[in-house]
């Protein structure tokens, strides 16, 4: 598969709560939400290793409704992809709604064709306040 092609099945497992799937497609020493800074987001922290990725899924399902993921556009050489995403998501604890047109997505692969870095270049603020509530 093309980097593109893995991606969009990434997506797609992630459509149907797949997220075995995801984890086959990652390097064992993969950095996911590499060179970010602390934040009061739980789903959106650096995790370093395959068999931590699982954090994000946890720390995410388990807080938001997600309303809408549609990935628009993909941009891509031999070894990156980034792509534009529309999300959507409610706040369960808050019932407070987080709309990010076009967040960004950033995957970096290695010579096996296995993701080794990925990130969001999101609106990390505007979820924290969701968090927050009132």
């Amino acid at each position: 598969m093309t980097p593109i092609e893995t991606v969009q099945q990434i997506y797609a497992a992630f459509g149907r709560g797949d997220v075995p799937y995801i984890l086959s497609q990652l390097a064992d020493d993969v950095e996911w939400e590499y060179a970010t800074f602390p934040n009061p987001v739980p789903w959106l922290q650096p995790l370093q290793g395959r068999d931590r990725v699982p954090t994000f899924f946890d720390a995410l399902l388990s807080r938001v409704e997600m309303n809408v993921f549609s990935p628009r556009q993909f941009f891509a050489d031999a070894r990156t992809v980034v792509d534009l995403v529309d999300v959507e998501f409610t706040v369960k604890a808050t019932g407070k709604r987080v709309v990010e047109p076009e967040a960004v997505h950033i995957w970096h692969f290695d010579d096996a064709g296995k993701v080794a870095r990925f990130r969001h270049r999101v609106d990390t603020w505007q979820s924290a306040l969701a968090l927050q509530g009132d």
